[in-house]
């Protein structure tokens, strides 16, 4: 077990002010990647092996559940157990379910997961015409006025107030209608939302003094994460628990504020020293995640529009790396395409797929990038999907595993025990060769057993053992917090999903005007938080670092698109090798092959060519056992039976053949081409 001073030793002099200061308000401003988990889990550490409190007083709260578990895992790891590590809902939930009989009498209301259909309902009743898209962002709007503490009756004046625009085309005052029936359709339906856990319980402790007296001599030191995400609703919860009190410490980077659309605001952080006068502030500036190149391509984008005085200029302290590398792709089909061949190739010099990822700013861009990868056979998992834990296999996996413990000899390692149960469910020793359902099965299952020897791996380092029951109870944990294991596999992320993530390479896509800023930020305001959200995403990679733009969306369309405004003066000109951010540009098509200028076709093909094309397609999707489409699609072969390309150039000109398929399958379609044109076709 550590002593405290060993807890310390582990530390930087940043980091180990933030662990000495056991008590009081403080207050830590955390660039990324300088290590603030690292700092405050040691700091409670500190705390309690230096006898300051005892671990059960403590509650830290996170934003995420991956987040909350990754602090359990550390406290763990520094031998302090007791800590309540969860996020404010999680915290909230468990309180309000333990008070509520106490204090209203019965089982509390049901939770309504999603708002959709309550919003739906309420918009029927007011008669107005709704489709997916606008329940959408009316339940979006919903979200926004609860958190912000937002009344029905008051929702026009701080609409009007804070410039919120209009919603679904409907009117401030019709807003204000929809969410007064919302509430009165929850009340029919006897349900709560999320908001209202945090609502709920923070009312009780304010009204009922003795439940507060409770949670208070239970819970006497609070430590608030990611606290730049703050939202109203969160802090009126915060502020209930603490009572008065100031044994609270904050963490937070103002430069990382990127959910202001969901009612979030970095004001709390920003006030800290006036709402806490005399508290501790301290900054982590060292940035140990990520290379120099990429640390001054982080720090260049924000300083781009000046920076903040409030703003914290990040100092690397790897070794150097790789430069970035900024490329203009010729349309969105090609930007894919060009970046699947990247990854393989980093994944072929032994960069795991799991430390890559690929973001983007809107859902919808994924299509392209999951059929590229697929074409490549490259797996990925797209991040926002569904859950880990609510997999049928996983379930089924973890129901085994259950049943397995009354069985298993202790005298088998951990892994070993893991990799016979999940047999029974399809586990092999060698993965599916083909890409599809059967290969994500068995990377879930895979990423149990890695879970498995990782367990195995800490308690052997704390001097203990585990065994398959300890593994079950880890499990549970995590299915409760919903903290997935890693899963082998590309990932697939909008930015703002990928927030509190990191790889060691990291594919920034779609950098144009119109994605990055999106076109709905309309003020100033809404612009800084997406440069923001770039400053983020650039942040995530630790070695390899790229960042990309497609002129046009359609293979052969306008390339009228332009690189985004907040790269201006870091993106090299024309075929500058390098910037100071240590960048190189590459533009599609500059390698071996240079594709030849798109092509106009009229529909009318060669129907031998084409059924050659499609007998051929054939055989290699079975014989690579995936979809024929995703080897080329119809039109591709249309489009190539008109042409009949005589050379890789030409064949380049054909919507649908980017640089990966051009250099897999190219000659392959060419030869076909040649033996038409000789039997005459």
């Amino acid at each position: 077990m550590l002593s405290a001073d060993q807890i310390l030793d582990a530390l930087d002099p940043e980091q180990r002010e933030v662990a000495l200061a056991t008590t009081g308000p403080v207050c830590v401003h955390a660039g990324a990647g300088t290590g603030k988990t690292r700092a405050i889990t040691h700091r409670i550490a500190y705390g309690v092996r230096s006898g300051v409190y005892t671990p059960t007083s403590v509650l830290a709260v996170t934003f995420t559940a991956r987040a909350a578990g990754e602090m359990r895992t550390r406290l763990r790891q520094l031998g302090v157990e007791g800590v309540q590590a969860r996020t404010f809902h999680a915290a909230a939930l468990r309180q309000l379910g333990f008070f509520w009989p106490k204090v209203v009498g019965g089982a509390p209301p049901g939770l309504m997961e999603h708002k959709a259909s309550a919003v739906a309902e309420a918009a029927g009743r007011l008669a107005l015409g709704v489709d997916r898209v606008s329940v959408r962002d009316l339940a979006g709007e919903v979200e926004w006025a609860k958190v912000s503490l937002v009344e029905p009756d008051d929702y026009v004046r701080a609409a009007e107030a804070t410039g919120r625009p209009q919603v679904a085309g409907y009117t401030h005052q019709t807003v204000a209608r929809l969410l007064a029936e919302y509430e009165k359709t929850k009340a029919a339906r006897g349900v709560i939302d999320f908001e209202d856990v945090l609502l709920l319980l923070a009312s009780m402790l304010q009204e009922h003094r003795d439940v507060a007296e409770q949670v208070r001599s239970q819970y006497r030191r609070f430590v608030v994460d990611e606290f730049q995400d703050v939202s109203p609703l969160q802090k009126f919860l915060l502020d209930q628990w603490l009572g008065g009190r100031k044994e609270l410490c904050v963490v937070g980077d103002p430069a990382q504020t990127i959910y202001s659309f969901t009612g979030a605001t970095p004001h709390h952080l920003l006030t800290f020293t006036q709402e806490f006068p005399g508290a501790k502030v301290v900054k982590l500036v060292r940035d140990y995640r990520s290379t120099p190149q990429v640390v001054e391509l982080a720090n260049k984008v924000l300083a781009a529009r000046g920076r903040r005085a409030d703003s914290l200029e990040l100092v690397a302290q790897r070794p150097p790396g790789p430069p970035v590398a900024f490329t203009a792709y010729p349309d969105d089909e090609g930007e894919a395409e060009g970046i699947a061949a990247r990854i393989a190739r980093l994944v072929a010099a032994g960069t795991p797929a799991s430390e890559i990822a690929v973001l983007y700013r809107t859902n919808a861009q994924s299509e392209a990038f999951e059929q590229a990868l697929a074409a490549a056979g490259i797996g990925y998992v797209v991040r926002g999907g569904e859950r880990f834990f609510q997999r049928r296999d996983v379930r089924e996996a973890v129901a085994v595993l259950r049943a397995a413990v009354r069985h298993v000899s202790d005298d088998d390692a951990l892994g070993d025990q893991v990799r016979d149960a999940l047999r029974d469910v399809g586990w092999t020793d060698e993965p599916p060769a083909a890409r599809g359902a059967a290969r994500e099965k068995w990377d879930a299952l895979q990423a149990l057993v890695s879970l498995a020897e990782d367990l195995a791996t800490e308690r052997a380092a704390a001097g203990g053992t585990a065994g398959l029951a300890d593994l079950v109870a880890d499990l549970e944990e995590r299915a409760a917090a919903q903290h997935a294991p890693t899963v082998d596999g590309v990932t697939l992320a909008t930015l703002h999903a990928a927030k509190g993530l990191e790889w060691d390479a990291v594919f920034l896509t779609g950098l144009s005007e119109g994605l990055m800023p999106i076109s709905l930020a309309e003020t100033d305001a809404a612009v800084a938080e997406e440069r923001r959200l770039l400053y983020v995403g650039v942040t995530r990679a630790r070695e390899h670092l790229e960042l990309s733009f497609a002129r046009a969306r359609n293979p052969g369309g306008r390339q009228g698109r332009k690189r985004t405004r907040f790269l201006d003066g870091i993106w090299p000109d024309g075929s500058t090798s390098s910037t100071g951010a240590g960048g190189r540009a590459r533009y599609a098509g500059q390698g071996k092959v240079q594709p030849g200028r798109r092509v106009t076709l009229t529909g009318q093909y060669d129907p031998e060519v084409y059924e050659a094309l499609r007998e051929w397609r054939a055989s290699v999707a079975s014989a690579q056992g995936r979809p024929a489409y995703t080897v080329l699609a119809d039109a591709t072969l249309e489009a190539v039976a008109e042409v009949r390309p005589g050379s890789l150039a030409e064949l380049a000109g054909v919507g649908g053949v980017g640089p990966t398929k051009l250099e897999k399958y190219g000659e392959s379609v060419l030869e076909i081409v040649r033996r038409a044109a000789r039997s005459g076709g």
